[in-house]
């Protein structure tokens, strides 16, 4: 039976595009009321008035860069003074690069791990007792396939979406039997605008998923009586998974490696022909 989420209230992050666009969509669409949150106050209220003509439900918008300090304890107290209490969280705001490590930024690294894990930390540790407090709970990070091996040439990304994917699976475990849902989403690559960052070269030669896709999968995993800590989304992917599983650490590595590095390849040639 569909979880109700009839006059649930979720905080999206990353809501402008993408993944986190389409969270919006559907968890509208089954009656949550929304927090949006992302740097681009034009296009969430963009977002946010095609959700309440459509769906009827309230929609309020936080424009906020989640990696400056103290931007998580903002939001918190933007939310406490409207007198709103989240009782669902979608950590979907991220990116990633892709260059061999010597040649990265170390400033885009600093924000890279500031978003894709401070903020995953403190945005959970911040609402998770609102969280616990609903008697229909739900947290979703969003991990990636990323997660399952290490991924030379975005070895910070690789790393990061690792830590979300062990961090949330604990969460899964530490809040059985309370009625809060943990998820760890993770899509392979899906039509987002994570490639104008992370570069084409990122990209897999198959096809991509669609936020859609990635989107009905989770709420499919949450729907069931017992949903799973962590979910891979696409066949082709668990399939990948599992075989991966069979090789050595070793052997995975070389794979990945050889992987990103013909990608790097191909992104050079396409880009000088």
């Amino acid at each position: 039976m569909p979880l109700d989420h009839q006059g649930a209230l979720t905080l999206v992050t990353g809501a402008s595009s993408g993944i986190g666009a389409e969270f919006a969509r559907q968890l509208a669409r089954r009656g949550s009321d929304l927090v949006l949150v992302a740097r681009r106050a034009d296009r969430l209220e963009a977002s946010a008035a095609e959700l309440r003509a459509a769906h009827g439900v309230a929609v309020t918008v936080l424009a906020c860069d989640l990696t400056v300090p103290g931007a998580v304890a903002r939001v918190a107290a933007e939310l406490r003074e409207r007198g709103l209490r989240p009782t669902g969280l979608v950590n979907n705001a991220g990116f990633g690069t892709h260059a061999p490590f010597e040649q990265e930024n170390p400033e885009q690294l600093r924000t890279e791990i500031a978003l894709d894990v401070q903020a995953v930390v403190e945005l959970t540790r911040t609402f998770i007792e609102d969280l616990r407090a609903a008697d229909r709970g739900v947290l979703i990070n969003v991990a990636s396939m990323a997660a399952y091996t290490p991924v030379p040439r975005m070895a910070v990304y690789g790393a990061a979406k690792a830590f979300v994917l062990s961090f949330t699976e604990a969460l899964w475990c530490e809040h059985r039997g309370t009625g809060l849902r943990v998820l760890a989403l993770s899509p392979g690559a899906t039509e987002t605008e994570f490639f104008d960052t992370a570069g084409p070269e990122s990209a897999s030669a198959r096809r991509l998923q669609t936020p859609r896709e990635v989107v009905e999968t989770a709420l499919r995993a949450l729907d069931r009586r017992n949903p799973p800590p962590s979910i891979v989304v696409g066949r082709t992917n668990r399939l990948m998974l599992a075989l991966g599983r069979l090789a050595s650490r070793k052997r995975s590595v070389l794979l990945m490696g050889r992987l990103t590095a013909s990608a790097s390849v191909s992104a050079t040639t396409a880009a000088s022909a």
